[in-house]
């Protein structure tokens, strides 16, 4: 038996009442989604003054003006695929560039370590 008693000794909490006292979740789905505001419509922005709408996965032009954009995309398509071309060559030029420096290092070093090798030849023939 403790001497001054136990001074920790919390109360039971009370039991909860009921979660929500809204009878929302009483409705049908259609029903709540036109309360609570849940159908978005789909995603829609306007960039560069061109309104565009995500469907299937995809932004389309809300505006008719397919022909104009085609075009452009067509152009901008070629232009890529040149600088892609150009960029693989660009690239296969600087690994032969590489290959050639390295080479040209290490023919040098071998060069080098012969060289010392008869500067230590003849300084031991003296």
């Amino acid at each position: 038996m403790p001497l001054f008693g136990n001074s920790f000794s919390p109360k039971k909490t009370p039991p909860r009442k009921w979660a929500s006292l809204s009878n929302l979740h009483l409705l049908d789905r259609s029903t709540r989604e036109v309360e609570l505001g849940l159908e978005y419509g789909t995603p829609t922005m306007n960039l560069a003054g061109q309104s565009l709408k995500f469907e299937n996965g995809q932004w389309v032009s809300e505006s008719g003006t397919f022909l104009g954009d085609r075009r452009e995309l067509q152009r901008l398509r070629k232009r890529n695929q040149q600088l892609e071309e150009e960029n693989n060559l660009l690239r296969l030029k600087v690994d032969i560039l590489l290959d050639m420096l390295s080479e040209t290092t290490a023919e040098s070093h071998l060069m080098e370590k012969e060289l010392e090798e008869l500067k230590q030849h003849s300084r031991r023939k003296k």
